[in-house]
């Protein structure tokens, strides 16, 4: 109904524009206005001004954001239908003269139309954007949330103009903290002061934090985490002075509401390093149009490598886990217009034939082996459930997909593989050592392996945030009034966030699948920058919640658990970095185990494991790194000397 009044209002402009032009340039036509002649002559201009302006798009614009574009199309829709309308009295005048018509009356009626069209539009872009709109609007600005804007002047006009289009108001931007060394302080962005530059901007929150000025919000633009040396601490001073804190990500719905993009500012966002932005369109290709299995779909990264590949386009996602309960709330966070496309199975990776009928039917094309155990102290106590999902679990589900003719398996390893000390990390390090074995035995001496399947193990520390992490733990803690617990005040962790992890796992499987063999690799490894500091991620959360370490929240340490390291490694020493030319990953070439070798500690495992002899089966584990040892030694004492190295 608005369009259809806006079609009307615009040829009501035509025809008054036709009569000014005649009055102003005093011209008087031979026919009368409403004879049969002037009738017909009207309703042809209707028309043809009608189906220009609707071919030039002129109604595909929303009046409160239409800009210059906007208003250059009217100006070349008025030239032109000026120009069609002269062509037409010529015409007209070639088979019968009309007195009264020459080019003075076209010229006027050019800038008259674009005069009265334009007004219109130009009017209520004013009204709503412009200073009159805030008079006029008054009350709704007092109902509005008092925002205080951190970022880039350009994105605080963007900001600005559109808080102040949105019907109801939500924000009313206060002040501009610019984040641009030397921006013009006091100065106004429509209308708006910018209160604060770097680095200064820690004060003037102080400030309005304090009471001095009230405020509702704090709106920290696009990367600002990364741009601002001191983001934690706004952060924590604004929810301290309990302002909610968050981050302008975008445009949404902007042809009808033009709403801004505002997330929740969370601790995820805070501790992460500099992301390197996904190559979406090469993930996309390799997971687009196949058919996905998730084993451990249900924990933390399984759920986000779910999600990840319904979003690029796979064609089916099987999620295989064991927990009923984390199944069920995996079905509800995945858009519903994905469901037709998930499947789920309640299966345990270590049982074979329960594996083989899900690959079976399921018939995958990737399977990413996310299932595992996982906490330290506990698979200390559990060293045989450890055993037997970690290791087991890995080889069963590698062998069907071999035996299945699954083209790539990526299993999801763990920083804890390196230099392992506790049950956790010798059983992840066994896995890989499975995987590693699988990728270099030739097709036939395993059993039934196809030369088809690929076999890569991801490598990488922490992910913050997953389920059973420092942070969770944390987070509980200080909610209940703390103490926070910490094993010891050195102890540092390699953290990403999981959708950082899930996309570089996603593209390390991409590019495996295109190397030929000879020129692949085993093992792949996220680059997660530097280690953090787990007393710096504690006292971070706590004064992210608005309360001081040590004095409102208590940290206790209650020393190292058995198994647990101070600092973890993502390599070992005799693992060399292979540049790959992609960001954040890198190829380890390193000596693998056998395939006899692993047959052989697995049946050692298996025997051990059935006698309850723990002692025993951490033996035949380390009897694989012995093996593997000892194979590369052999390999360097076959290498010819030179005679120099002979003396």
């Amino acid at each position: 109904m608005r369009r259809a009044f806006i079609m009307v209002q615009d040829v009501v402009m035509v025809l008054v524009a036709v009569a000014l032009s005649l009055i102003l340039s005093r011209s008087n036509l031979s026919f009368e206005a409403f004879s049969n002649e002037g009738l017909a002559t009207w309703a042809g201009i209707v028309v043809i001004s009608h189906l220009l302006f609707r071919y030039s798009g002129l109604y595909t614009t929303v009046w409160r954001f239409a800009s210059t574009p906007d208003f250059f199309n009217i100006l070349k829709s008025c030239a032109i239908l000026t120009f069609t309308l002269y062509m037409a009295s010529l015409l007209l005048r070639f088979y019968r003269p009309v007195a009264g018509l020459n080019e003075r009356q076209f010229i006027v009626f050019f800038l008259v139309s674009f005069t009265i069209i334009s007004a219109p539009r130009l009017f209520y872009r004013f009204l709503r954007d412009g200073a009159s709109w805030g008079i006029l609007s008054r009350k709704t600005d007092q109902q509005a949330k008092r925002a205080l804007f951190v970022g880039r002047l350009g994105e605080a006009d963007l900001i600005i103009r559109f808080t102040r289009t949105a019907q109801p108001a939500d924000y009313s931007i206060a002040g501009i903290m610019a984040t641009e060394r030397g921006a013009p302080l006091g100065t106004r962005i429509q209308g708006v002061p910018v209160v604060a530059t770097m680095p200064r901007l820690i004060d003037v929150l102080e400030d309005y934090a304090t009471g001095t000025k009230s405020l509702d919000l704090l709106i920290f633009g696009s990367g600002a985490e990364h741009e601002i040396e001191d983001y934690s601490e706004l952060v924590r001073i604004a929810r301290h002075g309990d302002i909610n804190v968050v981050q302008f990500s975008g445009l949404s719905e902007l042809e009808q509401h033009g709403k801004l993009v505002l997330d929740t500012v969370e601790m995820e966002t805070i501790l992460r390093r500099p992301t390197v932005a996904s190559d979406i369109q090469r993930i996309g290709a390799f997971v687009g149009g196949k058919r996905v299995l998730v084993t451990g779909g249900a924990g933390s990264i399984g759920q986000t490598l779910v999600r990840r590949s319904l979003e690029l386009g796979a064609e089916a996602v099987l999620v295989a886990d064991n927990s009923e309960f984390g199944i069920f709330q995996l079905s509800q966070y995945v858009d519903e217009k994905d469901h037709d496309r998930l499947k789920v199975r309640i299966v345990d990776v270590a049982d074979r034939r329960q594996i083989t009928r899900v690959v079976t039917e399921f018939r995958p094309d990737i399977i990413f082996h996310a299932a595992a155990l996982k906490h330290v102290p506990l698979l200390e106590e559990n060293w045989d459930s450890a055993i037997q999902t970690n290791i087991f679990g890995t080889l069963v589900c590698a062998e069907v997909a071999a035996k299945c003719g699954v083209a790539q398996f990526v299993l999801i390893s763990s920083d804890k593989a390196v230099d392992p000390s506790s049950v956790l990390g010798m059983t992840k390090r066994a896995a890989e050592q499975i995987i590693s074995a699988l990728h270099g035995t030739p097709a036939g001496e395993t059993s039934g392996r196809r030369p088809a399947t690929k076999f890569i193990a991801v490598r990488f520390g922490n992910v913050f945030g997953s389920n059973g992490s420092v942070a969770t733990i944390f987070q509980a803690q200080i909610e209940a009034g703390g103490p926070v617990t910490i094993t010891d005040r050195r102890m540092t962790r390699y953290f990403m966030t999981v959708a950082e992890a899930v996309d570089l796992v996603i593209m390390s499987a991409a590019d495996a699948a295109s190397r030929q063999s000879g020129d692949d690799y085993a093992v792949y490894m996220l680059d997660m920058g530097k280690p953090v500091p787990i007393l710096e991620v504690a006292e971070t959360m706590i004064r992210l919640s608005g309360k001081s370490p040590y004095k409102d929240v208590a940290i206790r340490f209650t020393g190292i658990r058995p198994g647990e390291k101070l600092h973890e490694t993502l390599h070992g020493e005799d693992e060399e970095l292979v540049e790959l030319g992609i960001s954040k990953i890198f190829g380890l070439s390193t000596d693998v185990v056998e395939w006899s070798d692993v047959q052989v500690a697995l049946t050692a495992l298996q025997q051990s494991a059935k006698n309850q002899d723990k002692a025993a089966a951490l033996a035949a584990l380390a009897g694989l790194d012995r093996a593997k040892k000892a194979r590369a030694s052999a390999r360097q004492d076959a290498i010819p000397k030179t005679a120099g190295q002979a003396t």
